[in-house]
Order: C-alpha cells, then sequence, then structure tokens
C-alpha cells in the first residue's frame, strides 16, 4: 500500500508540462462544448473588470494629486471622476447582473454536461473495473473532482486574465515614473518556487485526506442507514464502529500535521519576502525620491510617490497571484488526470457491429471457463450447455461455485477467459452490446430499488401513460399488485421516503417481487434471475415460481435458487460444483442418479420436514 501511494504521488509530482497544459485545455474545452458564449463572457469580463479596477484605483489617484498639485481647475479634475465613475457604475452593474443572475444558470448547464460525460462512460466500463479498488479510487476522485476542478480552471484563468490586465497597466505607469521601480516589482518571482511546494503540499495533503474521509463518511453511514439499523444493534458494531471512526480522526491528524508544517513554512517566506523586501523596500525608494530629491531635480511627485505605493503593492500581488495562478493550474491538472484517466479509459467489452436477433432461439457455453482479475485460480471451468427455446432451467449448488458468475458471463457483463457464448450459434462478441443486453430480463440477488416512482422501477426507463397497463399486469404476475394497490398513488408512489414523505418503504419479501416485476413487463426472449426469491418463506417462494412458469411461458429462463423445491418446475437442472457443471438433468433423473443433487434436495426436505411446498413438490415430481 505504501509503495502504491509512493509511486501514485512521484507520478503526480512530476507531472509533465505538456500534459499540465492538456489537462486545463480539457477543462476548457469542456466549457466551451457546453457553453461557448458563457466561457467568451466571462473571460471577457476579466479585461473589461481589470482596465476598469486601473483607472479607477492607481490612475485616477495619480490624476487628482498631480492636478491638484499643478494648479489644474477644480470643474475639469471632477468632470474627469464623474465619467469614469459613471463607467466603472455601469460596467459594475452589467457584470453583476451576468455573475449572479446569467452565470449560476451557465454553470448548471456545464455542470449537467460534465456529469453526462462521467455517467456515460460510467455506464460503459465493464463490471470489473468497479472492483479494482485502484480504478474504483479514480472513479470516485473522478466524480467528486471533475466539475469543481473544471470549473476552478475557468476562475483561475479569469483571475490570470485580471491580473496580467492590472500588472501591465501598473508596470507601464511605474516604467513612466521610475524604471528603477519594477525591480521591486519583480522580487516575488523569485517567490513563486515557494509558492509552488506550498501548493505541492496542499495537494498531497487533500489527496491523503480524501481516502481517510471517504473511509470515515462509511462509517458514519453505518451509524444512521436503515439498512446498518439491525445488525448494529444486535451485535457489537456500535464500539468497533466507534473505533474505526476513531482510527480515522487520528490518521486525519497525522497527515494534517505533516503537510500543514510544510504549508506553514512555505507561505511565511513568501509573505516575509512580499511585505518586507518589495513593498518596504520600494515605499522606502518613493519617500526618498519624493522627499529627498523632489519633483524638481528629477524626483518623484507627491501624486507619483502616492502612486507607486500603491502601484507596487498592486505589482507585487499580481506577481505573486501570476505565480499562484500557474501553481493553481498545476493542482488542477493533477486533480483532472484522473478525471482524464477515467474518460479515457477504453473498456475491454468492445461489442460488435451487428444487431442481436429479437427473437433469439439458443444461448450456448461451449467450453467455458474465466478467472477473475488476480486470482491464481479458475472460477469456472470448462463449462457447457445449451438453453433451448422455450426451455426453463435451474441452476443450483453450493455458495462459491460459479452459478452467479456464469450468469454474469452471459449477460456479459465480464469476457470469458476461455471458450465462448453463443447466440443463436454466433459469438456474442460479434453483436452489439446494448442489442444483445436487450434480449435479457434479469434480476439479481442484490437487486435495488430507486427512490423513483413504481412504475420507473418496473420499467427501468422513461415511461408515458400508454405503459401503466404493462405495468399493473406485470405486478399482477410478480404478486406485488396487492400491495402496490394499497398505495395513495398506485403506480406513481415514490419508493422509499429519502425525498418524499408521501413516499413508501417496502419490505425485503415485497421489494423482490416488485423486481420480479421489471422481467414480466418486457417480453425478452431470455430471462435470468440470480436467487430472485431470497426474501420470500418457502411457500411463496415456489408461488411464485409457479406464477414465473406461467409468466414466461415460451421464454427460455435460467435461474438461480438455493431453494431445490422450486427446482422441480425447470426443465432440466445443472447443478454446479468447483465451477463446473457436475450433474445435469430433469429433477426426477437426478433425483434417481442419487448424487449429489439428490443429496442436497434430502437434506433440505428433512430441514422442511412437513412444509407442504417440499410435499407438493414430491407429488409434481412424480407426476
Amino acid at each position: 500500500m505504501k509503495k502504491e501511494n509512493k509511486e501514485k504521488k512521484e507520478k503526480k509530482k512530476k507531472l509533465p508540462l505538456r500534459r499540465t497544459i492538456a489537462n486545463n485545455m480539457f477543462a476548457l474545452r469542456a466549457i466551451w462544448a457546453a457553453s461557448p458564449i458563457y466561457l467568451a463572457v466571462y473571460l471577457g469580463s476579466s479585461f473589461v473588470y481589470g482596465i476598469i479596477e486601473f483607472l479607477s484605483e492607481g490612475y485616477l489617484l495619480r490624476m487628482i494629486v498631480n492636478g491638484i498639485d499643478e494648479g489644474k481647475s477644480v470643474e475639469s479634475i471632477v468632470a474627469f471622476v464623474l465619467i469614469l465613475a459613471s463607467v466603472s457604475l455601469v460596467t459594475y452593474t452589467a457584470l453583476s447582473w451576468f455573475w449572479n443572475v446569467i452565470s449560476p444558470v451557465k454553470q448548471r448547464r456545464v455542470s449537467a454536461y460534465i456529469e453526462k460525460m462521467l455517467f456515460r462512460k460510467a455506464a460503459e466500463v465493464e463490471l470489473a473495473c468497479y472492483e479494482n479498488p485502484v480504478f474504483y479510487d479514480k472513479y470516485v476522485r473522478a466524480m467528486d473532482e471533475a466539475y469543481d476542478r473544471i470549473m476552478k480552471v475557468m476562475r483561475t484563468l479569469d483571475s490570470l486574465i485580471s491580473r496580467v490586465i492590472a500588472l501591465s497597466a501598473n508596470s507601464i505607469l511605474l516604467f513612466v515614473i521610475d524604471p528603477v521601480l519594477i525591480l521591486f516589482g519583480l522580487f516575488p518571482l523569485v517567490l513563486g518556487i515557494f509558492r509552488r511546494l506550498e501548493n505541492i503540499a496542499s495537494h498531497d495533503l487533500e489527496s491523503e485526506r480524501k481516502q481517510v474521509n471517504r473511509r470515515a463518511a462509511y462509517v458514519k453511514r453505518t451509524f444512521y442507514l436503515g439498512e446498518y439499523a439491525k445488525e448494529m444493534r444486535s451485535g457489537g458494531m456500535y464500539g468497533n464502529m466507534l473505533r474505526d471512526l476513531r482510527d480515522t480522526f487520528n490518521e486525519y491528524k497525522r497527515i494534517t500535521k505533516k503537510y500543514g508544517a510544510k504549508r506553514a513554512i512555505y507561505g511565511y517566506i513568501q509573505r516575509f519576502g512580499l511585505e518586507v523586501v518589495t513593498i518596504l523596500g520600494a515605499t522606502l525608494y518613493s519617500v526618498w525620491s519624493a522627499m529627498c530629491i523632489g519633483s524638481a531635480n528629477g524626483g518623484m511627485s507627491i501624486g507619483d510617490c502616492i502612486v507607486v505605493i500603491g502601484s507596487i503593492g498592486t505589482i507585487s500581488y499580481c506577481l505573486n497571484n501570476l505565480v499562484q495562478n500557474f501553481a493553481e493550474f498545476g493542482e488542477h491538472a493533477l486533480f483532472l488526470e484522473d478525471v482524464r484517466y477515467f474518460l479515457d479509459y477504453e473498456t475491454k467489452l468492445v461489442g460488435g457491429e451487428k444487431k442481436a436477433p429479437a427473437e433469439s432461439v439458443t444461448l450456448e457455453a461451449r467450453g467455458v471457463s474465466f478467472r477473475y482479475e488476480g486470482s491464481d485460480k479458475d472460477t469456472l471451468h470448462n463449462v457447457n450447455f445449451t438453453l433451448h427455446k422455450g426451455e426453463r432451467v435451474a441452476l443450483v449448488g453450493s455458495n462459491g461455485s460459479g452459478k452467479t458468475t456464469l450468469v454474469k458471463l452471459l449477460l456479459r457483463l465480464y469476457d470469458v477467459s476461455e471458450g465462448e457464448i453463443l447466440l443463436d450459434g454466433e459469438n456474442i462478441k460479434e453483436y452489439d452490446l446494448s442489442s444483445y443486453r436487450d434480449c435479457f430480463g434479469t434480476v439479481f440477488q442484490d437487486f435495488k430499488m430507486f427512490s423513483l416512482s413504481v412504475k420507473d422501477n418496473v420499467l427501468l426507463r422513461p415511461s408515458d401513460k400508454e405503459d401503466d397497463e404493462r405495468v399493473l399486469d406485470a405486478l399482477r404476475e410478480s404478486g406485488a399488485y396487492a400491495r402496490v394497490e394499497r398505495m395513495d398513488k398506485g403506480i406513481d408512489t415514490i419508493l422509499t421516503r429519502e425525498f418524499d414523505d408521501k413516499g413508501e418503504n417496502l419490505s425485503g419479501g415485497e421489494q423482490q417481487k416488485l423486481s420480479l416485476a421489471r422481467i414480466f413487463a418486457d417480453r425478452t426472449p431470455f430471462v435470468l434471475l440470480d436467487e430472485p426469491s431470497s426474501a420470500l418463506d418457502p411457500i411463496a417462494e415456489y408461488t411464485m415460481f409457479e406464477n414465473m412458469m406461467r409468466a414466461t411461458e415460451g421464454r427460455s429462463v435460467i435461474f438461480i435458487s438455493h431453494r431445490l423445491s422450486s427446482a422441480v418446475l425447470a426443465d432440466r437442472v445443472l447443478l454446479m460444483d468447483g465451477g463446473t457443471i457436475a450433474e445435469s438433468g430433469t429433477h426426477a433423473e437426478l433425483m434417481a442418479l442419487g448424487g449429489k443433487y439428490a443429496e442436497m434436495f434430502h437434506r433440505q426436505a428433512e430441514n422442511y420436514l412437513g412444509e407442504s411446498c417440499y410435499e407438493e413438490s414430491e407429488v409434481r415430481a412424480n407426476g
């Protein structure tokens, strides 16, 4: 872990200049793509603001003092002030309207554009990426940093433009007054190295803090999310989580002390050099020139002296900020590196150009083996079977035998390590991913309910009024209709109360029935069910499977179930053991075989002795 962090840190610190520029240009291109007018106006306003700021501060003060010193009329001075004040007022009013009214709306448009880029990529990357901690950390950082960092690039460029305008205008003014003064203004450039070191320390601090904060956030969630409530109260996890929270705090404190000291030292050096050497030195030189030499002898006028004191401070401030701006560009580039890594990631699951047939007939696994990345052992080995049109296959076996992995391969959430999967005799890699997956209606054991309407949770896509009847039919088939019927808004009721106090919270069994409605709503040729009834009691499970068999008539079904009573309803049973298909046949055939399936069935039947579902199963199985 330490080695990984060290390598990551070294890589970030040595980000090439070309990559730094490219990352910042990426941010500006993203804003331009979302709203080119917004970017142009935002940066243009910086130019205008810089000019007005110089005229209304340094230049105005010099004109007034020198005008009085030279005996100019009060009327001419007042007229100049009024004209400049009017221009400034109109400009500031327009800019204020832009920044407070127009800019927030445009920023939201930029945010939506960036989120769309990220979400589209998130939908493309293979499932294995979510199980890779290095990739997942980059993904989380990309999601956390993308919008904020991209907008910061524009704000830094905005600051850069205004500082360049102020620096240029004040430098010209100082040069006109006394070229020697420029030397005092250039000294902050020497301090730039310390600004760079301070920003590196800031970046390292934030990078290490993020991991600690992510862990702390997880610990906090365990205390307020309902899914953890029972375990937290019934077990001893309360103390464990508090200990974990304390450990994260201690780690946070260690990191803060480590990098905070560096930031304090580098910051002090900068400020000491700026205040003492630059501003104090220039002030003393100006006072000496004005008081000891005087304007009559080639020295400064009183007006020039006053302007110099202000301008030298402005120049020093601008130079210091320019150094900071360039350091910020470097910092932005470091964080945007993760964003670009994520967006540039080329998924290994590349689809073909063929559209999968909407009425597919057969699905075949031929010599399929699979090994998870980083593992030294196959999860699946030489799996062979064919699913024919209208066939119902029960996939059974102990935990870890490879059942769920096989379902994921059939959906092409992963690619096989060896062998091939065929749809109607064609390798599934030849088909477009979207059209291929559209051939399947799928419910996983760890399915999720979204904080959306019942209808949206069933269809999993945008819907309209014409879909209502189809949704209701699907709810009837899954057994969820009675519960939905009792809801105030029926299928338009929002699930969970997270965002709607009139929303409905469903039990585990009710959620499972609702998830099953998803496969009944879409008439896909294949149905894949991974433990679709784990939250139901044995009798309810058996009833649900009966309904499922009736509702999926003519469709090919593969279902995983640990309760073997449901396997009785299947046309064929595949027993998986050690990552391969150990037994295959009907329920009756496997019971007659007297192998592992028969052993598992009898063992479960003994556990549920007297349960009508098993009694009825045997009756049905034996005709």
